[in-house]
């Protein structure tokens, strides 16, 4: 039980903690802080589908197999100029770094080496300029003279940083 004279005190305590906890409310607050760094190369390549499509083959052929596509892209950022580096995977069927290889298409067991350039694989530009990459194929006649007739894929994922 209470003694009277701290009961008599109660809504003097309670007025005390009621004015901290206004003093405290009216002395905090929260606001939110943000900020945005444009990058300085943001470069990307345009939509659309890239193929680099080498055809039929044919297996007597003494010549290179080549095939050669290209692709659009652009650097736009807060820089006036933009450098950039271009890289290609491995692909899914890689034997190693640089050993890409395509995988008959109803035959897993089976594949074709292949070799990849890429044309730039870096430069300085201005920035909002239109750039082209040209992606070429090579298939050298020992890696196709022998192999299983069919149809022969990979996937290589083309890296364009920043």
């Amino acid at each position: 039980m209470l003694k009277p004279s701290f009961r008599a005190r109660l809504p003097l305590l309670a007025l005390f903690l009621a004015g901290l906890a206004n003093f405290a409310q009216a002395g905090n607050g929260s606001m939110a802080v943000s900020a945005v760094v444009p990058s300085k190369n943001n470069c990307k390549f345009d939509a659309g589908a890239a193929i680099l499509p080498f055809g039929n083959i044919d297996p007597s052929s003494v010549s290179n197999a080549i095939a050669t596509m290209t692709r659009t892209f652009s650097c736009n950022g807060a820089a006036p100029l933009a450098t950039f580096s271009i890289s290609a995977g491995d692909g899914l069927h890689a034997t190693g770094p640089g050993a890409r290889r395509m995988q008959h298409t109803t035959i897993p067991t089976e594949f074709m080496a292949y070799a990849l350039s890429l044309s730039p694989a870096s430069a300085t530009v201005s920035k909002g300029s239109v750039q082209t990459l040209t992606v070429t194929g090579t298939i050298q006649p020992f890696e196709f003279q022998n192999v299983r007739a069919g149809a022969y894929q990979d996937t290589v994922v083309i890296t364009l940083a920043p």
